[in-house]
């Protein structure tokens, strides 16, 4: 069977569709550790910090890892598009072309969408740390660490719509107690206020964005200036919550699990649907997986209703 060539064969269609994949703006590289994965789950016992230098004295001294496991299965993700043989031989526009440019951002950005999705539950029982407890927990303990929090709150005369100076003040607090934080050995986990990075929701990016970039705050300099990288997720509905991730560790506050990367396939006039349905069918698929790192380069901030 004969296809008109408008362009929109397989072979122009897959070239469209990974430059547009790799052109669009993704954050999951930033705030994740990748770990290439070759089997179907993969088991983490490295998750405790790791023991700091000390004085040679009698000699070495070994210490493991932390018996503490966290198993994480990879899954398989896909996404396909439909298109009537008619429409390959009539399309004159790029419409088509435009679909598939949009399946491609939407594919790109999906790590994104699952790292905000762990950012949004983290609170609630099941999405867990490493330690057992959720992760935006009052109550992280491994080890030598104590009792650790990294769910806090702070007051706002309207908590949806925080003004700049109630972002400023929060984040203060934010990083304070990030630095804070320490690893299964006592020690601390942030050696410095580095590679920082606030997610918001959408109605708070202008606030956040006014807090960290204003050169001067309250009729002095303002010290917070350029201590965070501001990244707004669209996927974040709680209107009153945002996130602190420090992402610039050997690992940081996720994993992204990577199998087996996108591809992208087609079935089209050699097909069985190509040739009973004149349906030609491009698709993309992927197995991996985005989870938990660790829990003490991320904090969690909800604004309260002030008294």
């Amino acid at each position: 069977m004969a296809v008109i060539n408008t362009g929109l064969l397989t072979k122009g269609l897959r070239s469209e569709f990974f430059n547009r994949f790799e052109t669009t703006k993704m954050y999951f590289q930033d705030m994740s550790t990748r770990v290439q994965s070759n089997s179907d789950t993969e088991t983490y016992k490295w998750l405790g910090s790791v023991p700091s230098m000390r004085e040679w004295g009698s000699g070495r001294l070994a210490r493991g890892l932390r018996t503490e496991t966290y198993s994480v299965e990879n899954l398989k993700y896909e996404s396909t598009l439909e298109v009537d043989r008619d429409e390959i031989a009539d399309d004159k526009t790029g419409q088509i072309r435009i679909r598939i440019g949009e399946l491609a951002q939407r594919t790109a950005t999906h790590k994104d969408f699952l790292l905000s999705q762990l950012l949004a539950n983290g609170g609630t029982a099941g999405f867990h740390s490493y330690d057992g407890v959720s992760f935006f927990s009052d109550s992280h303990v491994s080890g030598d660490s104590g009792t650790q929090d990294n769910a806090l709150s702070w007051p706002a005369v309207v908590p949806a719509n925080p003004t700049t100076e109630e972002f400023r003040s929060a984040l203060k607090l934010v990083i304070g107690t990030l630095l804070g934080f320490k690893g299964d050995r006592g020690d601390p986990m942030s050696l410095s206020a580095t590679g920082l990075v606030a997610v918001v929701p959408p109605s708070m990016y202008m606030a956040a964005l006014e807090a960290v970039n204003a050169t001067v705050a309250s009729s002095t300099s303002n010290v917070l200036e350029g201590a965070a990288r501001v990244v707004a997720f669209p996927w974040l509905t709680d209107q009153v919550t945002w996130y602190l991730l420090k992402t610039d560790s050997a690992v940081r506050p996720f994993i992204f699990q990577d199998r087996e990367p996108v591809e992208f396939t087609a079935l089209t006039e050699e097909s069985d649907e190509g040739f009973r349905r004149e349906k030609f069918l491009y698709g993309v698929r992927a197995r991996y997986r985005m989870t938990y790192g660790y829990w003490q380069y991320a904090v969690q901030l909800t604004f309260t209703e002030a008294i």
